[in-house]
């Protein structure tokens, strides 16, 4: 599948550099270039591209806007680009995900972010339904990441990549896939309650202090008639599955 991209950036030297770093994919096709936030967003209104590659600081509209107004006016049945916002600016990267970006990328943009973040956008992309969204439906408005705080500055996770969320008092431990088939791990403050109410369609709660992603549940085995463990592809020790969630984790299984 070739995706069609559209690049944004008031520098037509970074729209350059972008350009180079993407004739090393023969599957993105660059349809279209814009210096500026309007121009994006005519062009846009008019045509179709899979991924927006975004700069944020611009004349005029700036690229957050853009998001937002796309967000706001494209129908909810219907095309809407993935977007990686690439900016020489680290303030706006809580920001860029309220808008359902796919990824930040710093100035100047190295191949190897680009090429993470190209992965995540064809995830994206191969993940969104063709059918119409119900507006009434809270569960649109989930964020499409989770963003924690580590040594190295701000990390941003997909909710798609995440096995398990666990909760050790204060803190929740996020287990997500990365890199060949590794398991990371990141802490986070949000209480384990909120993150089952927000993503109740792509987690289920197995235990008063754990969430399992429904689509990385492998099989689940009873130890004894108290001790029941699930496993989760990729993981090699069972977690525990509470006698009172029980029910729902068969009733679930059954399903998948």
């Amino acid at each position: 599948m070739t995706l069609r991209v559209l690049l944004v950036d008031d520098e037509p030297l970074a729209r350059q550099r972008l350009a180079r770093l993407l004739a090393e994919h023969t599957h993105y096709e660059i349809v279209a270039e814009a210096g500026n936030g309007q121009a994006a967003l005519d062009w846009l209104r008019q045509h179709k591209a899979d991924l927006v590659l975004l700069d944020i600081e611009m004349p005029g509209l700036t690229g957050l806007e853009v998001a937002k107004q796309l967000m706001d006016t494209l129908p909810p049945k219907g095309h809407h680009p993935a977007i990686i916002f690439c900016t020489a600016y680290d303030e706006y990267a809580l920001s860029a995900f309220k808008v359902d970006a796919v990824d930040y990328l710093l100035k100047p943009i190295r191949k190897d972010e680009l090429n993470k973040a190209l992965q995540k956008a064809q995830r994206w992309i191969e993940q969104q339904p063709d059918v119409e969204v119900d507006p009434l439906n809270t569960h649109a408005c989930a964020r499409t990441h989770i963003s924690a705080r580590t040594h190295q500055g701000l990390q941003l996770i997909p909710i798609t990549d995440i096995y398990c969320f666990q909760a050790d008092q204060k803190y929740i431990t996020v287990k997500y896939h990365c890199e060949n088939e590794m398991i990371g791990e990141v802490l986070i403050d949000e209480p384990l309650k909120v993150l089952e109410d927000e993503f109740e369609h792509h987690f289920v709660r197995i235990h008063r202090n754990a969430l399992v992603a429904k689509d990385k549940i492998e099989r689940l085995e009873t130890v004894s008639n108290s001790v029941h463990l699930l496993y989760l592809k990729s993981f090699e020790e069972g977690m525990s599955v509470s006698r009172r969630h029980l029910p729902s984790v068969r009733k679930l299984m059954r399903g998948l």
